[in-house]
C-alpha cells in the first residue's frame, strides 16, 4: 500500500458511508480483508499523515478559531482534518490559516452564533451536530481494530510493527515540554506574531 492507496480508502469511506460510525466500520472490514502487511503499511501512513498535522501553528489555528486548547482534542481534530480528504488535509497542513476558509468550519461557527435559527438547529439534530464536530477520535484506531480481527494478536503489536519500520507518532503535542516535532513555539497571547504567522483567522477573529 502506497500513499496514494492510503488516501483512496480515507476518501472511498466518506463516499460510501453517511456517518462516522459507519466510516469507521467500513475501513476496518476493508482492512481486514487485506494481509497484515497492508494493514500495518496503512497504520504507518496513517501514523506519517498524522504526524504532518502535529505542529504548533495548526494547534495555533485551532485554539483560535474553535477556542479550545485540548491537546487530546487537537489530536482529534487532525484526525477529523484527515477525514476531509486529501487536498483539504494538505492545504490545511501546509497552511494552518487556510482553517478559517474551510466550508465545514465556516459552517460550525455559524451555528454557535447567538441567533434563533442556529439555537433551533441545535435542538432538533443533535446526532447531526455530533457527526460534525471538528473531532474524529475513532479514525485513529480503524488500524489495530482490523490488526486485532486479523492476527487475533494485541494490537500493540501494530505499533511495534510500526516502531521497527522508524515510524512512531509524534502526538500528544505538549509544548510546554518542547514536544513540538515541526515549528517554533511562540507566545499564543502575542497578538502581532498571531497576525504575522495566521492573518485570516486573526481578520475572522476581528470582524
Amino acid at each position: 500500500m502506497d500513499v496514494d492507496d492510503f488516501w483512496d480508502l480515507i476518501e472511498r469511506s466518506g463516499r460510501e458511508t453517511d456517518t462516522r460510525r459507519a466510516r469507521v466500520s467500513w475501513l476496518v472490514d476493508e482492512l481486514s480483508r487485506r494481509p497484515v502487511e497492508e494493514i500495518i503499511d496503512y497504520h504507518i501512513w496513517w501514523t506519517t499523515t498524522q504526524n504532518r498535522g502535529c505542529t504548533i501553528d495548526l494547534y495555533a489555528a485551532y485554539w483560535f478559531v474553535f477556542r479550545m486548547g485540548s491537546l487530546d482534542g487537537f489530536e482529534y481534530f487532525v484526525n477529523w482534518l484527515v477525514s476531509l480528504g486529501r487536498e483539504t488535509f494538505e492545504a490545511v497542513t501546509d497552511c494552518p490559516d487556510r482553517l478559517i476558509e474551510l466550508p465545514q468550519v465556516l459552517h460550525l461557527l455559524e451555528l454557535e452564533k447567538p441567533s434563533a435559527d442556529s439555537a433551533k438547529h441545535r435542538l432538533q439534530d443533535p446526532e447531526q451536530m455530533r457527526e460534525e464536530q471538528p473531532e474524529f477520535d475513532p479514525l485513529g484506531y480503524v488500524a489495530y481494530h482490523a490488526y486485532e480481527q486479523v492476527t487475533g494478536q494485541d494490537p500493540d503489536g501494530l505499533g511495534e510493527a510500526a516502531d521497527a519500520r522508524g515510524v512512531s507518532g509524534g502526538f500528544p503535542l505538549v509544548p510546554a515540554l518542547g514536544n513540538v516535532p515541526h515549528g517554533e513555539q511562540w507566545d499564543f497571547d502575542d497578538e502581532q506574531e498571531m497576525a504575522r504567522r495566521l492573518p485570516r483567522i486573526a481578520r475572522y477573529r476581528d470582524q
